[in-house]
């Protein structure tokens, strides 16, 4: 069974369009961010650690849409720094593991807080 994306399709100053996947969201200074990246590369990579990009955005909720926009470079920092941290916790089981999932986490955590890492704890 292949586990949902929440996937954005962003177009750049060329009119190029590129697709990235929401891996996170997260508050700070009462505002919502999402970190992204693009894990399509995951898919065409070979076994080798590959460096991604990870873009971080502010989120704007209009209605029932989303809108991504970037973020204040001023609080870029301080932003990075949550993620980073986020991206490194895994799923707090110690199996080090960290499939990046936003499902139930498999460790008892609330759904979005954890990652289903597909250990037994």
């Amino acid at each position: 069974m292949e586990e949902e994306r929440d996937l954005v399709t962003f177009t750049d100053d060329d009119g190029n369009e590129f697709t990235l996947d929401v891996i996170d969201y997260f508050e700070y200074e009462d505002e919502e961010y999402a970190v992204l990246m693009d894990l399509s590369a995951d898919d065409e990579e070979s076994d080798e650690a590959a460096e991604q990009d990870v873009y971080i955005m502010k989120v704007v909720v209009n209605g029932e849409m989303e809108e991504f926009l970037p973020a204040d470079d001023a609080k870029m920092d301080a932003l990075a720094a949550i993620a980073e941290k986020r991206l490194n916790e895994g799923c707090g089981c110690g199996c080090d593991d960290d499939c990046g999932c936003d499902d139930d986490c498999c460790c008892g955590g609330e759904e979005g807080e954890g990652h289903h890492c597909g250990c037994d704890d």
